[in-house]
């Protein structure tokens, strides 16, 4: 809902040090694969209890991710790129709540399980119409700089970190927070079937729709 705000001011503080690594042959790709093997290891810290580490690695693997399009800004985009860190980022957002299933199954599994599942809805809506916007020629305003059609939403990256911040902050609190997020992401698959349902029943690059 707010990425759209935050990005040039991400871009902003994200150049110098994407343009110092591109100039030391680090490549985009590279720094996608070291923030998901970063960010993997919440799942143990989470498991263990380990909320602070957690919180630590989840914050690393963003920053990274962040990074990563930076650098890929300086060096040129790809598209191995672009499906790598798309990819990534979805697996590592199922695998936060997962971690907090493993500490305590009796408390936090099912909001955990109803979490993930709204997480597959948002996912879902959003490839399969970035994919379909992709073969009819169709491109997000909103998002120019994105390597593939980048739909909006309640849900997006921003409040999803802030969802894990709070989570890792207040631990107890998870199955309200994974519950009260889910719902949010049950809204945001909606509006995107409907956006695709607008978007689609028309000819291609007759109706544009950005969120």
């Amino acid at each position: 809902m707010i990425d759209r705000f935050l990005l040039p001011l991400q871009h902003a503080i994200l150049r110098p040090p994407a343009q110092m690594l591109a100039a030391r042959g680090v490549g985009a790709d590279q720094i996608t694969l070291a923030a998901f093997g970063i960010g993997a290891l919440a799942v143990p810290a989470l498991a263990a209890g380990w909320h602070g580490l957690a919180l630590a690695l989840i914050l690393a693997n963003r920053a990274l991710d962040g990074l990563d399009g930076a650098v890929a800004r300086v060096t040129g985009p790809t598209d191995r790129g672009a499906f790598l860190d798309i990819v990534a980022d979805f697996l590592f957002y199922g695998l936060v709540p997962l971690g907090f299933a493993l500490a305590d199954p009796a408390a936090n599994a099912l909001a955990a399980a109803f979490l993930i599942t709204t997480f597959i809805g948002t996912g879902s809506s959003f490839l399969a119409f970035a994919a379909i916007a992709a073969q009819r020629g169709e491109a997000s305003s909103a998002y120019p700089a994105k390597g593939i059609y980048y739909l909006g939403g309640l849900t997006e990256g921003t409040e999803t970190i802030a969802l894990f911040v709070a989570m890792c902050l207040w631990p107890q609190a998870f199955p309200i927070l994974a519950t009260l997020f889910a719902l949010l992401c049950l809204i945001t698959t909606a509006l995107r079937w409907h956006w695709g349902w607008q978007a689609f029943s028309l000819p291609s690059n007759d109706h544009r729709t950005d969120a």
